[in-house]
């Protein structure tokens, strides 16, 4: 009788150990989809042969839907968005003509007699309608221009690592990416940026410096890490990351915005990732792992890559 009254308590005791086990696991590294990816951010970047299954969304953010870069569009009302016959330039026509017939109608000249008077004044109407053509091709020629550039997955491999061919593989294609006019182009470089940026991240981030990690992220995203590192030290553990090791990665989409430069680039990564008790330096949890992400890198023209955003696959 005594073991029936207690084995409710013992079944919400095994609980709650259940729930404390998966709180730490699930505060090993930093997790989430957190950051901004410009106009992006709230579009899944296209899978690749590294991430080919949908990224999870981002769902911690300081940019406002509605508040990216969007695309400009034309006039919804006025001369440039008449439609049909009557509208736009010969609308305009037909109304000087229409309008110079009654007058001579009027006048009792009949409806032609006014287009002697006219001849100079359908002149000036050609030349509006040359300025009116003008102004439309500029204004297309705007709306191009200040539309987002992108290059999409399918080029460039970051890394392809396997058992028989350790080796960094040819880039192949990785010419073409950005091809088009006002886009991103992502070279080797770049890459290598990116590897390394991979590695110095998780390592500053389980060293808990602050002063590195500053100098690799976008403040939005130093903020979050901060806010990482405050809960574990108030947990009193620390999130110990080493051994960093990209093993796959490839570009998901490149693209530019004004002045700055955005590439989503998928990676699989192992590394060692230990919860350590601050006190006694016992491992709580964790180990050997890996990890599959989304990272989306940005600079300003001739600056350096800063890490913006990071999305789970």
């Amino acid at each position: 009788m005594l073991n029936f009254r207690f084995r409710p308590v013992l079944a919400l005791c095994a609980l709650a150990a259940t729930l404390a086990l998966t709180a730490v696991e699930a505060d090993a590294r930093v997790g989430g989809s957190f950051g901004s990816r410009g106009s992006r951010t709230f579009s899944a970047p296209p899978p690749t042969a590294t991430a080919p299954k949908a990224t999870a969304p981002i769902n911690r953010t300081m940019t406002q839907p509605g508040a990216a870069t969007r695309p400009q569009t034309a006039p919804t009302g006025g001369f440039f968005n008449r439609p049909g016959l009557f509208g736009g330039m010969f609308g305009g026509l037909l109304a000087g003509f229409l309008g110079a017939g009654l007058i001579g109608m009027l006048f009792g000249g009949g409806f032609l007699s006014g287009l002697g008077g006219f001849a100079s004044f359908l002149g000036l109407l050609l030349q509006i309608g040359l300025v009116v053509i003008v102004a439309r091709l500029a204004w297309s020629w705007w709306q191009r221009r200040n539309q987002p550039a992108h290059a999409y997955a399918g080029g460039a491999s970051l890394r392809d690592v396997t058992p028989a061919s350790p080796s960094r593989p040819m880039l192949g294609g990785l010419g073409g990416v950005g091809g088009a006019s006002g886009a991103t182009t992502v070279t080797a470089a770049d890459f290598d940026t990116f590897e390394r940026l991979l590695g110095e991240v998780q390592t500053a981030y389980g060293e808990e410096d602050l002063g590195k990690l500053r100098a690799r992220l976008t403040p939005e995203m130093l903020s979050y890490f901060a806010e990482e590192l405050a809960a574990n030290a108030s947990r009193g553990v620390v999130n110990k990351i080493s051994d960093v090791k990209l093993l796959q990665g490839d570009l998901a989409e490149a693209w530019r915005e004004g002045d700055t430069d955005y590439a989503s680039v998928a990676m699989r990564y192992a590394l060692n990732d230990q919860v350590v008790d601050r006190a006694t330096g016992r491992v709580v949890e964790g180990g050997a792992d890996q990890a599959t992400e989304v990272w989306t890198f940005m600079r300003g023209r001739g600056g350096n890559w800063l890490l913006s955003a990071i999305q789970q696959t």
